[in-house]
């Protein structure tokens, strides 16, 4: 009898923040066909985050356009003044910060009442210890592996250590949790991202910086497919 494949396979999410924008339908539907599994969005305040991007408007613009899931990341400070504008937006998962948000318990259950999926993030330099008494509440975490605000970065290598850490603490408080993780992501360090633990690559210059998006998402996701 054949045994069966027990390898994950990665999902794989190209960031909008490094698309470009003057074509962005036609460069949503571009990552849809080459089988994006589903889209990042950065959204920024300008005061969280140095940088300033895009609100509820544009997400619900891209929901005209697509059918895949919207993972949006909200990057700034008091999101939940924001939530229900990204909610009514179209966003399927929202991901606040821990860093941004004082009430994460009730942010998530705002999001999950309204029958969407909640995520948090962590910036580099936050341990993943901190969310032990939401994580049983959480469809994902997002670790990010350089200090957001600015696509381009360069991946911070003991991110490796922190999602290792946040995969042993999901298998005793909830096994389904996804672990997601946005910053640097390439073609050389994916394989090393997801044998640590990660269930969804983020990756911005990775997909829309190359001359096929098939290819650059068949060459993230593929080491976990072999």
């Amino acid at each position: 009898m054949k045994k069966k494949n027990s390898m994950k396979r990665t999902l794989v999410a190209p960031s909008l923040l490094a698309c470009d924008f003057s074509r962005l339908a036609d460069e949503i539907k571009a990552v849809e066909k080459a089988g994006a599994d589903l889209l990042h969005i950065d959204v920024m305040d300008g005061r969280f985050v140095p940088n300033i991007t895009i609100g509820p408007g544009v997400v619900s613009a891209i929901r005209k356009v697509t059918r895949l899931p919207l993972d949006v990341h909200l990057m700034i400070v008091e999101p939940m003044d924001h939530i229900r504008s990204f909610i009514d937006a179209g966003a399927d998962i929202i991901t606040v910060h821990l860093e941004a948000c004082s009430h994460l318990h009730k942010a998530a259950a705002m999001i999950k009442d309204a029958g969407k999926k909640a995520g948090v993030s962590l910036n580099p330099a936050t341990p993943v210890v901190m969310l032990r008494d939401i994580l049983e509440e959480l469809y994902l975490v997002l670790i990010m592996t350089v200090n957001p605000g600015f696509g381009g970065q360069k991946f911070i290598p003991s991110a490796l250590k922190k999602i290792e850490e946040l995969g042993s603490m999901k298998r005793g408080l909830n096994p389904s949790l996804l672990i997601e993780v946005d910053g640097g992501i390439n073609v050389q360090n994916a394989a090393s991202v997801t044998k640590a633990g990660a269930d969804i690559l983020v990756a911005g210059t990775a997909v829309f910086g190359s001359e096929s998006y098939r290819h650059a998402i068949g060459r993230l996701r593929s080491p976990a497919d072999r």
